[in-house]
C-alpha cells in the first residue's frame, strides 16, 4: 500500500474571520479558513485549500494587482509571502503587531499596512525566493485610535485611512510638492471605510452609524470642483489653497450599525454590510439605493465586490457563512455555510463520490468529494449528530443522534422517508447499516442497549441486550453474517442478527472500547482501548492475532490550562476512531490529539505520522507553553484585550481615561485540536477527517513520483516512441507502463487507433491490467475522448473478466474509482443531451407552426392542413426517440461492478 498521503482538501469550513478577496479576473474568490487560505472557483464550482499553513488564525489576506503574489497575515502579524500562481511559500516575515487592514497599490508596487494607530508602506517584493524581499518605504502616523481602513487612489500616489478616531486622512507614498497630510473629519462614530472615486473628484467615507459623506476638492474661495492630484497655481507660480469639503451626508436609515463596507470604483457602487444581517446596495455619488436584502441572521462581518462589479461577496464569521450574490439577477452564485460547531462523525459514498458530515449543531451535511462543495443540508434532528452511514447504493444516508431518533434520508428527492425511534426515549450514540440496506441497527449510551429496525416497514425487530455500558461503536461485517459492538464494559460483542439462537461470541479487554472497525474482507477486527492499545481479532476463531501499542503514537500537545506536561498527562492518548485502508492492509487511527497514526497491520509498524494543524490558535497544539504568557489573570491568549474577537466592543472596559487593556475578566474560546472520526475513501486514494478545522481530505499524489516497474537497460521513452510508430502498439504500451511516466503512457494510449483496441484488449497483459485501469480511472473525468475510453474499459472487462473476479478484492478500490467516473460522465452527458433534445423539438415546432402561419397569410391553406394541424406536433420525434433510446454509453456503471 502506498503512504503517500498529502493534504489536499479542507471541506466542512467555508469562512471563519478575516477579509474575501476576489481574484483579478472576478472569477474566483479567497477565503481564510483558520490558518488556511481556500480558493473557490466559482466558474468550475471547485473548491482548493492552499497548502501553506499560518501560524495562528488568518487575520488578513491580500492579493497582488497582477494575481501573481498573496500575501497571509495572522493574528500576530506573521506573514507568509506566497508566489500565488505556483501555490508556493517565497518568504517569512514579521510585522510584530497586529494588522487592522493591509492593500496593494493599484500599480502593485507598494503596499500599505496599518498597524494599530500607525501606516508602514513597504515595496513589493519579486516572485523568486530572496534572503530580504521586504523593504521598508516610509512610515506613516496621526491617527489617535486604530486603523480600520486603507484605500490607495487609482493612479498609486496618494493612499486614505480610515480610523476609530471618526477621522481619515490622506497621505502621499513621495513628497509631492504642494500636499500636505489631510485630515477629514465630520462623523460622530468610527469610519469604517473611504475611498477615492475613480476621476479622483470625491471621496467617499462612512461610519458605523451608517452615515455617508460626500466630499469634493477645490481651491478655497472657488466653487469648481478639481480632480486630486493636480494643484493649481495663480499667474506668478505660486500653489493657490486647495480645500476638501463636504458637498453632502447621507443616511442609510437602517435600525443597526454598519459593520463592512466596499466600494468598486469603475461601477461607482457602495456596498454596506450591517449587524443585522442585511445588506445594501446605493449608487454614488446621488446614493440612490439600488437593492437591499437580509442574507443572514448573524452580523456581515466582510464585504467584497469582484472587478466588474457583477459579484458581490459576504462572510459572516458567526455562523461560517460564505455568500456570492448576482445583485442584477439577484440570485446567488454560491452559498455555503459550514457546520456551526463541531463536525463529530463522517461516511464516505459507495463509490466515494459523496462525503456525509454530522455536526453538534444537529445537522447533517452531504459533499461532493470532487468539487468539496455542499450541495444539501437536512435540519430535522433537534440534537447533535452522533453517527452517519450510507446504505449500499448511496442513495439513501441515514443519521443517528442524541435527539432519541435514526433518520433515514432519499438522496433522490432530498427529503427525509423515515423516523425510526425507540419505545422509550434514549440517546444514540452510534450506527449500523447491514450491506443490503434492510436492517438498520442504533447503539444508546443510557440503556446499554442495541435497537434494530427494518428499513423498509420501519417497525422495530428486536433490541439487543446484554451490554452492561453505554454503546461506544457498533459495525456490520462487510458480507452481513454478525454485527459487531463496543462497549465501555471492556467487551466486543458479535451479535447474529438473523439467528438469535446462536451463543453470542464474547471478545474481553483489560479497558474500555472505543472504537471498532471490520477489515474489508470481514475475517478480522480491531478494537481500540482506553489504555491506547488497539487489538486485532480473528472473527471465525474469536481469539486474538495481535496489538499495537499506540499510546505514545497518539499523544498530542500540552493544553493552556494542563498542569503537566504532555509526556505525563494521560488525556489523549487513545483512538477514539479507527478505519482500515481499502486493501486491509493498513490501519488509520485518531483522537484527542492533533496526530493521525498509518500503521501497517501486519508489522505493526508506525508508517506515517499525520499532524493535522499547526494552528496555534487551537487548544493543544504546542508540544511545550512559553511562561511569559502566563499572566495574574491567566493565560494571554484567552483574555479579549482589545475586542476585535468578541461579538461587540462592548466588553472592553474604557469608562476610565487611559484605560485600554480591558476587561480581564472576559474570556475567549480556544478550541481543542482534535479528530473525532476517520473514514477511508472505498477507492483507497484519499481518506477524510472530521477534526475541529473541519473536514480534512488527504489523497495520493502520484505525478511527481518515479516508480518504475520490471524496467530494461533498452526500455527508454525514445524506443517506445519508436515503437509506437511501427505499429507496435502493445509493446509500446507496455514499455511505457514499466517507465511509469504519466505523460509517455497517455501519449501512447492516445496514439493507438479506436479500431485497434479491441485486438489489443484480448493480448493485453493480465500483469498490467490494474495500472491500465487505474489510468483509464483517473483521466475518464478530464479527457474529451469518451467514446474511446468506454472501448478500452469494455474490451479489458470483457476479455479479463475472469481474472477481475478472482482478484475483486484487491481490484475494488481501482473499479469503485473507475464507476465514479463513468457515473459522473454518464449524468453530466445525460443531463446535455435531455437539454439538447428538448431545444431540437422546442425549434422544429415553432418552424412549423410559422410554416402554418405563412400559409394562412398568403391564403393557400387548405383543408388538409387543417386537419394535420389537429395532430401532434411531436410524432416525428416519437420514433426518433425510440431509435435513440441505445445509449451511447455501452459501458454502464453497474456492469463495472459487476466483476466486484
Amino acid at each position: 500500500m502506498k503512504t503517500g498521503f498529502k493534504f489536499s482538501n479542507l471541506c466542512g469550513t467555508v469562512y471563519k474571520k478575516g477579509n474575501l478577496v476576489f481574484t483579478p479576473d472576478g472569477n474566483s474568490i479567497l477565503s481564510p479558513v483558520g490558518n488556511r487560505v481556500t480558493v473557490f472557483d466559482l466558474v468550475n464550482n471547485k473548491t482548493e485549500t492552499l497548502p501553506f499553513e499560518n501560524k495562528r488564525d488568518i487575520r488578513r489576506i491580500v492579493l497582488s494587482p497582477n494575481g501573481n503574489l498573496l500575501l497571509s497575515i495572522d493574528e500576530l502579524g506573521q506573514t507568509l509571502l506566497v508566489n500565488f500562481r505556483k501555490r508556493t511559500v517565497l518568504n517569512y516575515f514579521n510585522l510584530k503587531d497586529k494588522v487592522r487592514d493591509i492593500q496593494f497599490s493599484p500599480d502593485g508596487r507598494y503596499f500599505a499596512v496599518g498597524l494599530g494607530r500607525n501606516i508602514e508602506v513597504w515595496r513589493s517584493p519579486g516572485f523568486t525566493r530572496e534572503f530580504a524581499p521586504f523593504e521598508l518605504h516610509r512610515k506613516y502616523s496621526g491617527h489617535y485610535d486604530d486603523i480600520t481602513h486603507i484605500s490607495w487612489s487609482p493612479d498609486s500616489r496618494f493612499f486614505l485611512t480610515s480610523s476609530k478616531d471618526m477621522t481619515t486622512k490622506i497621505f502621499s507614498v513621495n513628497k509631492i510638492e504642494g500636499f500636505e497630510h489631510t485630515t477629514l473629519s465630520g462623523h460622530r462614530y468610527a469610519v469604517v471605510g473611504s475611498w477615492f472615486s475613480k476621476d479622483m473628484r470625491a471621496i467617499y467615507t462612512v461610519s458605523v452609524d451608517g452615515a455617508v459623506c460626500v466630499r469634493r476638492f477645490r481651491p478655497h474661495g472657488v466653487e469648481e470642483d478639481l480632480t486630486f492630484g493636480e494643484f493649481p497655481r495663480d499667474e506668478e507660480g505660486h500653489l493657490l489653497r486647495t480645500i476638501w469639503f463636504t458637498e453632502s451626508r447621507h443616511y442609510t436609515m437602517q435600525n443597526a450599525k454598519v459593520q463592512s463596507a466596499a466600494f468598486n470604483p469603475s461601477t461607482q457602487l457602495l456596498v454596506l454590510g450591517l449587524t443585522n444581517g442585511v445588506f445594501g446596495i446605493w449608487e454614488m455619488p446621488e446614493f440612490n439605493k439600488i437593492h437591499s436584502l437580509s442574507i443572514s441572521r448573524k452580523k456581515i462581518n466582510t464585504v467584497a465586490i469582484n472587478p466588474s462589479g457583477e459579484w458581490l461577496a459576504f462572510g459572516s464569521s458567526k455562523l461560517g457563512q460564505l455568500l456570492v450574490w448576482e445583485w442584477q439577477s439577484e440570485t446567488y452564485v454560491l452559498k455555503q455555510q459550514g457546520h456551526f460547531y463541531d463536525m463529530s462523525c463522517i461516511a464516505y459514498s459507495g463509490d466515494g463520490q459523496y462525503v456525509a458530515t454530522g455536526g453538534d449543531d444537529a445537522k447533517l451535511k452531504v459533499w461532493n468529494a470532487l468539487t468539496g462543495y455542499c450541495f444539501i443540508t437536512f435540519t430535522e434532528h433537534t440534537s447533535a449528530v452522533t453517527a452517519v452511514q450510507f446504505t449500499k447504493g448511496s442513495q439513501v444516508v441515514l443519521s443517528a443522534s442524541l435527539d432519541g431518533t435514526v433518520r433515514a434520508y432519499d438522496l433522490v428527492r432530498y427529503r427525509n422517508f423515515r423516523i425510526f425511534t425507540s419505545p422509550t426515549p434514549v440517546q444514540f450514540t452510534s450506527l449500523a447499516v447491514d450491506p443490503s440496506g434492510d436492517i438498520v441497527c442504533a447503539g444508546c449510551q443510557d440503556t446499554f442497549e442495541i435497537y434494530m429496525w427494518s428499513m423498509q416497514t420501519g417497525k422495530l425487530l428486536d433490541v439487543l441486550s446484554g451490554h452492561e455500558g453505554p454503546i461506544s461503536a457498533l459495525a456490520f461485517r462487510p458480507d452481513g453474517l454478525s454485527l459487531a459492538s463496543g462497549s465501555w464494559d471492556n467487551t466486543v460483542r458479535l451479535w447474529d442478527v438473523f439467528d438469535r439462537s446462536k451463543i453470542v461470541e464474547q471478545l474481553t479487554h483489560t479497558h474500555e472500547v472505543m472504537a471498532i472497525a471490520y477489515r474489508p474482507d470481514g475475517k478480522e477486527i480491531c478494537a481500540s482501548t482506553l489504555d491506547g492499545q488497539i487489538h486485532f481479532w480473528d472473527v471465525a476463531k474469536a481469539e486474538p492475532t495481535g496489538s499495537i501499542e499506540g499510546r505514545r503514537d497518539i499523544s498530542g500537545g500540552r493544553k493552556v490550562d494542563d498542569r503537566r506536561t504532555a509526556e505525563n498527562s494521560s488525556s489523549g492518548k487513545n483512538f477514539s476512531t479507527l478505519c482500515y485502508s481499502a486493501d486491509g492492509t493498513a490501519v488509520l487511527g485518531g483522537g484527542n490529539s492533533k496526530y493521525i497514526c498509518l500503521y501497517d497491520r501486519l508489522s505493526g509498524i508506525l508508517l506515517r505520522k499525520f499532524q493535522i494543524s499547526k494552528n496555534q490558535s487551537l487548544d493543544g497544539v504546542q508540544e511545550k507553553l512559553n511562561s511569559k504568557f502566563m499572566t495574574e489573570a491567566g493565560p494571554a491568549d484567552l483574555i479579549d484585550s482589545d475586542g476585535i474577537d468578541s461579538d461587540t466592543e462592548k466588553h472592553a472596559d474604557r469608562s476610565l481615561p487611559g484605560v485600554r487593556s480591558g476587561d480581564k475578566s472576559n474570556r475567549l474560546l480556544k478550541p481543542e485540536v482534535r479528530t473525532r472520526a476517520l473514514r477511508f475513501s472505498p477507492t483507497g486514494r484519499q481518506w477524510a477527517a472530521a477534526s475541529t478545522e473541519g473536514l480534512l481530505i488527504y489523497s495520493l499524489d502520484d505525478n511527481m513520483v518515479f516508480d518504475p516497474y520490471e524496467l530494461d537497460e533498452d526500455v527508454t521513452p525514445d524506443t517506445v516512441r519508436d515503437l509506437a510508430r511501427k505499429g507496435d502498439y502493445l509493446r509500446a504500451l507496455v514499455n511505457a507502463f514499466r517507465l511509469n511516466e504519466n505523460y509517455l503512457i497517455r501519449e501512447i494510449y492516445e496514439l493507438i487507433p479506436p479500431l485497434d483496441v479491441v485486438l489489443l484488449t484480448k493480448d493485453f497483459p493480465e500483469a498490467y491490467l490494474e495500472r491500465l485501469l487505474k489510468f483509464i480511472a483517473n483521466i475518464v473525468e478530464s479527457s474529451q475522448l469518451l467514446e474511446y475510453h468506454l472501448r478500452w474499459i469494455s474490451g479489458l472487462l470483457s476479455n479479463h473478466g475472469m481474472f477481475v473476479k478472482t482478484r475483486s478484492v484487491a481490484l475494488q478500490p481501482v473499479l469503485r474509482t473507475l464507476q465514479r467516473g463513468v457515473t459522473r460522465l454518464h449524468q453530466d452527458i445525460g443531463t446535455t443531451c435531455d437539454k439538447n433534445h428538448y431545444t431540437l423539438d422546442y425549434l422544429l415546432v415553432q418552424g412549423k407552426r410559422q410554416t402554418e402561419a405563412e400559409k394562412e397569410e398568403s391564403g393557400d391553406i387548405t383543408m388538409q392542413d387543417v386537419f394535420a394541424s389537429f395532430g401532434d406536433d411531436n410524432d416525428d420525434f416519437a420514433d426518433d426517440a425510440e431509435n435513440d433510446n441505445v445509449d451511447l454509453m455501452d459501458v454502464d456503471s453497474s456492469e463495472v461492478m459487476a466483476y466486484a
